[in-house]
């Protein structure tokens, strides 16, 4: 038989929800059997007297009734070898006499778990129970598949295990949560004692001597609370296997824990000022005085009673004194029991309630943390008042224009700043209004605003010359802001103030306006006397003849502009003009301030080479003329503009004025030409041409026609008055050249001079739209006796109405021809259709059907 020795498996429990261990020493597992046989466990069983033995007995892979039949017999090792029948779950008289007591009694029962399984329960095990056990099941197979029985052999054991505490009675303990705490228990037996077991951690078990076991708990929690048991169980190594044999327990000790005190207090009610620091301090009272460590968190809310999943966290101190805090936030130890949280720069997000919480934390044996204690203040209200910057401004002038295109400069100071810290910044926006004597209101003009963040945007006012250098707004220093005009003009004069904004800084590094303090006007004005300007024309010597050279001098004086300089233009006025209109003014030559020569608008520029203006003096200009020409006649004057400079290269327009007329008057006594048209058919049938004639005469000295040249412009007016505008049809120059204008419709038109001043003008294939006034404009040019072409002045004719008639024969012939071709078709077309229709297509053949003749018969009618 193989050698067997017992161990102690000690367990300590506790009736509270602790943190007790389990058993250190595990019993072997079943062995499961596979087949098709009745299978009880292997090897042998040990039971100590006065346990309870178990044999489960299962059937393995049976597809015979749902229900199995188990018998159960004995054999003693005294005995003769032959089993005793001990209980049967289908035979109930099947046990032996012995048995059948301990059946009644129920300290021997069978137990069904499975239709294919039974468990034998015995009792309080005696010596005498120790023996062989057979588990079998009745068959009616025809054939053996398998075995149809078990048998298992059980040990009994005589009770050597002794279980008790070290002290009687149970003690009762009391200790504070976090203090470590020990219990013992003493347990022997006859067979050799287990090895000791000292696990690690809160809770350890060990032996304590040779029959000793204690159990620590380091640290004791608020769940170690409770009434704690020993229990040893006695396990037994049979073939390699363990197996428990029985089990004992005893009360050691009744441990109570004691809850730490622990509370944590902030202020109530806390007012403070924006932009300064805000400072709470959570005060925490404890009756320990071991070795704990305090955790401390800051947290708020917008609610009172606002949870924690809600609120948010901004500073916090765990158990090693490791500091975690948010942006702007610092919490500090300042004393054992205080704890400060500090928030720098407050601003109106910051009010609301503010609250700590407390942990104290106590050390285990394994050096693992344990909570012993927590607590939560009552909220403290944070009210966030605001302190609204005060200061005062003042403008003044610390230059002043004496008159115009003189600097100005205005400075705006800001004085007095109260509650004005890092978090306000200070900007400035500048205003002009027109100073009028009337009560009137007038609007202020925005010149230019500085943004809170020093971004300088410009009025419609100012735009432009701030753009070019001639406004300038600065900021010399934190509270003094600038504004100066370069070169101060006559519409600069007015009254001028500035406006200085509060911006203050917001929780989200924003900026928002808070406060505008408004400065005393200051007008800019000065006392002058308007720009006065006279020009006066001389004609050095009189013009007798064509051809000779015009001179004319302009002399410029000049009141109340500084450092002026003169632009001249010359302009000409006809004095007399031959075709109606008002008289027409143009200019001949112009002389910049730059002395820079420009020539006029007028059309002869062939002649451009022959005008000249030139600066004879500062304020003296002289215009020249060469080889002048009758049609130069008119009125001839300076037209002078002062610039004065405003820096740089940059002038002014300080006046401007004329001159008096200097006339050019040829008296000679040369051709008077007249001009007239005629038509021989004044009406005409639409398609013939029409014909008009421009015939010149000429009074006065009669004239080589070598000597005499003409420019014909022939218009027409499309109407049966002269209300409307000309329309230009066609050009002939002195040379020959003929220029017709674009026309619309078939007619054309050709020009033609057909004697030495007689011109024609013709309109072929005449339409409707070639009615109206005809007339012509002639341009005589005279060679002189110097051979030069002098150009006269130009001459229009009075004007000649053409009608356009239409031709009815000529209109209806073609329409009525094809109306009558048209009608004689149609008719022939249509009897044709008839004739076909009747003959062809609407013949029917008519069958008369026997009517039956029937007499009529007589009726009587009652």
């Amino acid at each position: 038989m193989a050698v067997t020795f017992t161990v102690l498996a000690v367990t300590f429990t506790t009736e509270s929800l602790g943190r007790a261990e389990g058993k250190f020493v595990l019993p072997p597992p079943r062995a499961v059997c596979r087949g098709r046989v009745v299978q009880v466990p292997a090897g042998a069983l040990v039971r100590v007297v006065g346990t309870e033995l178990v044999i489960p007995c299962n059937v393995s892979d049976y597809d015979g009734p749902s229900e199995q039949n188990f018998d159960w017999s004995f054999s003693s090792p005294g005995g003769s070898g032959g089993f005793v029948e001990l209980a049967s779950t289908w035979e109930a008289g099947f046990p032996a006499q012995p048995y059948r007591e301990r059946l009644r009694t129920g300290q021997v029962v069978l137990r069904r778990t499975a239709n294919d399984a039974v468990e034998l329960h015995i009792k309080n095990v005696q010596p005498s129970d120790q023996g062989l056990y057979k588990c079998s099941t009745p068959s009616t197979d025809a054939t053996v598949q398998g075995n149809y029985e078990d048998t298992v052999q059980v040990k009994v054991l005589a009770d050597a295990l002794r279980v008790g505490p070290t002290e009687r009675p149970a003690p009762s303990l009391s200790l504070r949560e976090g203090e470590p705490v020990e219990l013992r228990c003493a347990a022997s037996s006859s067979p050799t004692p287990a090895p000791e077991a000292s696990p690690s951690g809160a809770v350890r078990l060990g032996t304590d001597g040779a029959d000793g076991f204690r159990l620590a708990l380091d640290p004791a929690l608020a769940a170690d609370q409770g009434a704690y048991w020993c229990v040893v169980g006695e396990w037994i190594a049979e073939h390699g296997a363990w197996q428990e044999i029985q089990e004992k327990a005893v009360e050691v000790a009744a441990v109570v824990i004691r809850p730490t005190v622990l509370r944590a207090a902030v202020a109530r009610n806390v007012s403070v000022a924006e932009g300064t620091d805000l400072d709470l301090a959570c005060n925490i009272s404890t009756d320990r005085a071991d070795d704990v460590r305090p955790e401390v968190a800051w947290y708020f809310s917008r609610l009172p009673d606002g949870a924690l999943p809600a609120s948010r966290m901004l500073a916090q101190l765990d158990r090693t004194s490791l500091v975690h805090s948010a942006p702007g936030v610092a919490l500090s130890h300042t004393d054992m029991r205080s704890y400060h949280l500090l928030v720098r720069d407050v601003s109106r997000d910051s009010a609301g309630y503010y609250f700590c919480q407390v942990a104290l934390w106590t050390l285990g044996h394994n050096r693992s943390w344990h909570k012993v204690a927590e607590a939560r203040s009552a909220p403290a209200s944070v009210d966030v008042t605001w302190l609204e910057p005060d200061f005062q401004v003042f403008l003044n002038a610390s230059r002043m224009p004496a008159f115009a295109d003189d600097p100005t400069e205005l400075e705006c100071r800001v004085v007095d700043v109260r509650h004005a810290e890092a978090r306000v910044r200070l900007a400035v926006s500048w205003y002009y209004r027109l100073s009028r004597r009337s009560d009137d209101a007038v609007a202020s003009e925005l010149l230019a605003v500085m943004d809170g963040d020093w971004t300088l945007r410009y009025g419609e006012r100012s735009k432009r010359r701030a753009r070019d250098g001639e406004f300038i707004f600065s900021k010399e220093h934190t509270d003094t802001f600038s504004f100066r005009i370069q070169r101060t003009t006559e519409g600069d004069r007015g009254n001028y103030f500035c406006v200085v904004s509060a911006w203050t800084r917001q929780p989200n590094n924003s900026w928002v306006k808070s406060k505008d303090v408004f400065s005393k006007p200051v007008s800019i004005f000065w006392a002058a006397e308007d720009s006065v300007l006279v020009v006066k024309a001389q004609q050095p010597k009189p013009l007798f003849t064509a051809g000779s050279t015009f001179e004319m001098t302009c002399k410029v004086s000049s009141r109340n502009v500084k450092s002026p300089r003169y632009s001249v233009a010359i302009t000409a006025e006809k004095t007399a003009t031959a075709g109606p209109g008002p008289n027409e003014t143009r200019c001949m030559v112009s002389l910049d301030q730059d002395a820079v020569v420009r020539p006029g608008n007028w059309t002869d520029a062939a002649r451009a080479q022959g005008v000249v203006l030139e600066k004879v003096q500062e304020d003296e200009f002289r215009y020249r003329m060469y080889q002048t020409q009758v049609s130069d006649a008119g009125l001839y004057r300076c037209v002078v503009t002062a610039w004065a400079p405003v820096g740089g290269s940059l002038w002014r327009e300080a006046a401007t004025s004329r001159s008096n007329p200097i006339e050019i008057d040829f008296q000679t006594s040369g051709p008077v030409f007249n001009a007239s048209v005629h038509s021989d058919t004044p009406s005409v049938t639409r398609g013939q041409p029409i014909k008009v004639f421009c015939i010149l005469t000429v009074e006065g000295a009669m004239l080589d026609p070598d000597s005499m040249a003409f420019d014909v412009v022939w218009f027409a007016v499309h109407s049966f008055g002269l209300d409307e505008d000309p329309v230009l049809l066609s050009t002939l120059d002195r040379k020959g050249i003929v220029t017709t204008a674009p026309r619309h419709g078939k007619s054309g038109l050709s020009l033609e001079r057909v004697g030495a001043l007689e011109f024609l003008l013709q309109v072929h294939d005449s339409e409707d739209h070639d009615f109206g006034n005809y007339f012509c404009a002639v341009t005589p040019w005279v060679k002189s006796p110097t051979g030069s072409w002098q150009k006269e002045a130009e001459i229009h004719s009075k004007p000649v109405f053409i009608t356009v008639k239409m031709d009815v024969l000529t209109a209806f012939k073609y329409p009525l021809l094809i109306g009558v071709g048209l009608s004689t078709v149609v008719g022939l077309l249509s009897c044709l259709i008839g004739y076909c229709s009747a003959h062809w297509c609407c013949r029917k053949e008519v069958q008369e059907t026997r009517r039956e003749r029937r007499r009529l018969m007589s009726m009587e009618m009652d």
